[in-house]
């Protein structure tokens, strides 16, 4: 197992370093840059920038050096703990994305753990009890939150919690906590405002779930060796948790590679619906303004939370099913 582990984490650094190369890569493909997008407001505001300045000014940032020379200050920098500066808010991008990171991986825990707990058990419950009017019901609400745009539940959900639990309009924090020190106090405030944003955004990841859940559950049950258990005497809760669950969540613990940097994202347009202080609204910000240093950082933490989730998708996936460890050494 720690071979396979091992094996798994070297194969991680080249396409670390490859992502870091195409996120920064990615930044410089729309035409002009931060300065140009900032001297066209200037000028359609009125106001006049010069050549003399503008050049001062790519300068100060390195924009006047060749692309690669700019990466490999960037990705040196920011192996050091320094991401940059950012153009928009000038200010270092560490300090930006700080608390915004704690937050976004606050929520997204959160959020697994509501969509697992949820969906694993209901899935496994609509398996046993398939065709019956429980299992429609399921169905139903299931395919319901597959297809429900989020923006719209981030709207019905903040009026319901405005409406009938005197939460206020979206945000993580109410007016007195919003740019108070941390404290007890504000991470209470913080758990009371947290439910809207888990609910809104693990609807459609757990709707998803539970059909998975639901279809790979069923197609083991089908199998003769839980016949076959079931003929030896055993319980049908033990016939049917013993193996077939856990060969029937493979796929599920497959997809968190990708269900974690798309919940850390915290799906932008729920963020900017709900106000919510994480990183959505600020990547979004950042593409927007060219602002290249913190759209590459982020881009570049993101993309890593794919590879950190598929690395720790194989390592569960090789403690549940042996055959994936054991292939991998051959």
């Amino acid at each position: 197992m720690r071979g396979y582990i091992l094996r798994r984490v070297l194969q991680s650094i080249p396409i670390l370093i490859g992502i870091s190369i195409v996120a920064f890569l990615i930044i410089q493909l729309p035409p002009g840059d931060y300065l140009t997008v900032y001297a066209s407001n200037l000028r359609s505001q009125g106001e006049f920038i010069g050549d003399e300045e503008l050049e001062a000014l790519k300068a100060q940032y390195a924009l006047d050096k060749p692309v690669y020379m700019q990466y490999i200050r960037w990705i040196t920098n920011f192996l050091q703990g320094n991401m940059g500066q950012s153009f928009y808010w000038n200010k270092p991008v560490s300090s930006l994305i700080g608390e915004r990171i704690a937050l976004s991986m606050v929520v997204s825990i959160l959020t697994l753990i509501v969509t697992y707990g949820i969906a694993i058990p209901v899935g496994i419950y609509s398996s046993i009890k398939q065709y019956t009017w429980s299992d429609h019901v399921i169905t139903l609400i299931a395919f319901i939150g597959v297809g429900l745009p989020s923006f719209l539940v981030a709207l019905i959900v903040m009026y319901l919690g405005v409406k009938y639990f005197n939460l206020g309009a979206g945000g993580l924090f109410s007016a007195d906590y919003l740019d108070a020190p941390w404290s007890f106090a504000r991470v209470i405030d913080m758990l009371k405002h947290m439910w809207l944003p888990v609910i809104v955004i693990g609807i459609s990841g757990t709707a998803g779930t539970i059909r998975v859940m639901r279809a790979t559950t069923l197609d083991e049950l089908s199998k003769p060796y839980v016949e076959a258990a079931r003929a030896r005497g055993l319980s049908e809760l033990k016939a049917v948790l013993k193996y077939p669950v856990r060969v029937a969540l493979n796929p599920i613990l497959s997809t968190i590679g990708w269900m974690l940097p798309t919940i850390v994202s915290g799906e932008t347009l729920v963020s900017l619906v709900l106000g919510l202080p994480t990183t959505g609204p600020l990547l979004y910000r950042a593409l927007i303004t060219q602002d290249m240093f913190l759209a590459a950082s982020f881009i570049l933490i993101l993309s890593s939370l794919t590879v950190l989730g598929t690395l720790i998708s194989d390592i569960l996936l090789a403690w549940m099913d042996p055959r994936i460890r054991f292939g991998g050494a051959e």
